[in-house]
């Protein structure tokens, strides 16, 4: 069956991650938590900023310059006073370093502005999710991605993060259309799948997409593909 031929609805989800999961084997619980622990109230902050130096880079990359950035400052408040080409420089290695530097600057203001002070995003959890994306992706530079993998992974949140993996399979299984943007995408993905599946379809999602479901050249010999996919390879 092609994924033009089929309905997306909660039960159809559930099946597709039941042969994702036959595939590659469960996911894992995430490690969110609910909110910032009472001993490290930052965590989630620095989680944001993070993912904010991820955008548009390659993994290795991404942790070489948070490494950095966390090492050379000694706290958020001198994150967010340090000098902007200063701050620049310190995190060059994760690319588009003065974009990123000010978004984290303007990040962390945001937040501090919002807590009275406070380098703290826990006031999120108390936040319905739509609510919490919209005070995250408020801050300039912050995008649905970017929100969705700080709900999702640190507070639990139902929001799926639609990385370039997930949205290409996505659009290939017929989940989104092939003419969504990304933001439409994390829109229709978070509407289709079930609050419980949101973190571990994000997982297998990718994993289907590094293992089989490449952007060339895609491996379709496989059960999932077979049933679901109709991409030019299949």
């Amino acid at each position: 069956m092609s994924s033009h031929d089929h309905e997306w609805d909660e039960s159809a989800v559930r099946d597709l991650h039941a042969e994702l999961v036959d595939l590659y084997g469960p996911v894992g619980a995430s490690d969110a938590h609910g909110a910032d622990s009472d001993a490290d109230p930052g965590e989630g902050v620095r989680q944001l900023l993070t993912t904010i130096l991820s955008q548009n880079v390659a993994d290795t990359n991404t942790e070489r310059a948070a490494e950095r950035l966390f090492a050379t400052y000694e706290d958020l408040a001198a994150i967010e006073s340090a000098p902007l080409d200063e701050l620049a420089e310190t995190i060059r290695v994760a690319g588009l370093a003065d974009t990123k530097a000010a978004r984290i600057q303007r990040a962390l203001a945001a937040i501090r502005e919002e807590t009275g002070g406070a380098y703290s995003l826990a006031f999120l959890d108390a936040m319905a999710t739509d609510e919490a994306k919209a005070w995250l992706t408020d801050i300039k530079g912050v995008g649905p991605k970017t929100a969705s993998v700080v709900l999702n992974f640190h507070f639990g949140k139902p929001t799926m993060a639609v990385d370039t993996h997930v949205e290409r399979v996505s659009k290939r299984f017929g989940l989104v259309p092939e003419s969504a943007s990304n933001a439409r995408a994390h829109d229709v993905l978070d509407a289709v799948i079930p609050d419980e599946l949101t973190y571990p379809m994000h997982v297998l999602l990718i994993e289907h997409g590094r293992t089989h479901c490449a952007a060339r050249t895609a491996d379709c010999d496989n059960p999932v593909c077979e049933r679901y996919c109709d991409c030019e390879w299949c």
